[in-house]
């Protein structure tokens, strides 16, 4: 306890000399609702005093999936770890810092409903197991042009495909001026090149503890929105904003670590996986259609989970090849990990990860031996092929998942009866209002026809 409290007062110190120094005009305090959207509200920093003593209170009723009116006073109390001065000025000329945010209750206590908190509270059931959870996601999204009334125009003049390299990739400037502005927020950058959707794009930031990852999910959004609208583009993390191309999807790579170990490597078995790992593995694969409405969260990110464009459709995992959810990439040692391949990034990150390192941690408490690994095409294999192997299809709709997710009881325990009742009901509201719209496909192919 003293050691923490000795280590907030050095970050404290370290703040405050950071604000004099860099003349820091504005504070930013960011939480995320329920459905992923980052919200904030703006502190000048003269009131720096009150931020540190958690004592900036907000109307939690206005965010969505929050809380009744009748209850609505919120406190956010910030992670100062979290604290960094943001590499773009307000339109007045001051320079603005950001601080990301737990949501509490007027008693004190961690509100329910705050999705960093879920993942807060799976993160400490993984260390009372003795584990640690990192993840290494690979984000992907579109760049489109703007017409003279500044509406997105998805017919792109970018006709790259995957790693292209310009004058057919047309997003190269693009991406280096969002990566030389991550590299400014402390990211460290890995990768970044052209996808196989024309205008698609690939960012690659390190691994990281699961909660610094979903912060800097959230944070990368907003920097690739931030960076394009500068440059007079438009970006979109969209599933499938286009027919007849490829979807953005955002694989997670993911291992557990036990004193500083790897404990997905097992150097001693012929695949050089730890039984650990495959049992992690199994509850992986046996809770998906549980957690699928959660990393999949939208109607759209089921027009992405549909075969011949290299999104998983089907329940198996494989060494080999990259047709099935979940593939084990080659590196093995301190890189030995997962690659779940189902997510999409408009998901809610911390929700996600949360529901994901659930079911892999029941896997390995009740010992869930995965299904055999399928090392060929499933893509190419017939119906009856699939069924002889015991492959399943993933849910086909968001109503196919919500329906998964509300029988899987171990996913909604993770999430809180509030976020789990606030979730489905919004989005069965959604799934009805779809279905009752008439769309352009329809009037095409019936309305001479009948």
């Amino acid at each position: 306890m003293k050691e923490l409290k000795g280590e907030k007062e050095n970050q404290i110190e370290n703040i405050r000399r950071i604000i004099k120094e860099k003349e820091i005009r504005f504070i930013v305090l960011q939480i995320t609702d329920i459905f992923g959207k980052s919200k904030k509200v703006t502190l000048p920093s003269s009131q720096l005093d009150k931020i540190l003593a958690n004592e900036v209170m907000f109307d939690g009723s206005s965010i969505e999936g929050f809380t009744r009116i009748e209850e609505s006073d919120m406190y956010l109390y910030p992670d100062l770890s979290t604290f960094v001065v943001l590499p773009w000025k307000t339109h007045g000329g001051e320079n603005t810092a950001r601080i990301i945010c737990d949501v509490y209750t007027p008693q004190g206590e961690p509100f329910v409903g705050c999705p960093r908190h879920v993942l807060k509270s799976a993160l400490k059931k993984a260390e009372d197991m003795g584990y640690d959870f990192y993840v290494g996601p690979e984000p992907e999204f579109y760049i489109f042009g703007l017409d003279e009334n500044g509406n997105p125009i998805l017919d792109s003049n970018d006709k790259a495909g995957y790693f292209d390299i310009a004058p057919l990739d047309e997003g190269e400037e693009v991406r280096e001026a969002i990566v030389l502005t991550l590299e400014g927020l402390g990211f460290e950058v890995e990768a970044s090149h052209h996808e196989v959707g024309p205008g698609q794009q690939e960012i690659d930031f390190k691994y990281a503890d699961a909660l610094t990852t979903a912060d800097r999910i959230t944070t990368f959004r907003y920097v690739v929105k931030k960076v394009a609208d500068d440059l007079g583009l438009f970006a979109t993390f969209m599933p499938k904003p286009v027919t007849g191309i490829a979807g953005s999807g955002m694989h997670l790579n993911m291992s557990l670590f036990k004193n500083g170990e790897n404990i997905f490597y097992d150097k001693n078995t012929e695949d050089h996986i730890s039984q650990e790992a495959l049992y992690f593995l199994g509850g992986i694969l046996k809770h998906v259609k549980g957690y699928l409405a959660i990393t999949n969260p939208l109607i759209n990110s089921y027009k992405r989970l549909v075969s011949g464009f290299e999104a998983p459709v089907y329940i198996a995992w494989s060494e080999r090849n990259r047709s099935p959810l979940v593939r084990i990439p080659a590196k093995r040692g301190l890189s030995t990990r997962f690659e779940l391949r189902c997510p999409d990034p408009s998901c809610n990150p911390y929700l996600a990860l949360a529901a994901v390192l659930t079911a892999g941690l029941d896997g390995i408490k009740n010992k869930i031996v995965p299904p055999a690994p399928i090392n060929e095409n499933i893509y190419s294999m017939s119906s009856k092929e699939r069924e002889e192997k015991g492959i399943k299809c993933l849910p086909k709709n968001i109503f196919e998942a919500i329906d998964e997710f509300s029988k899987d009881e171990l996913i909604k325990d993770a999430l809180g009866a509030h976020i789990t009742n606030k979730y489905i009901s919004a989005k069965l509201k959604e799934w009805e209002e779809y279905r009752q719209i008439v769309q352009p496909y329809e009037i095409k192919e019936y309305l001479k026809e009948y």
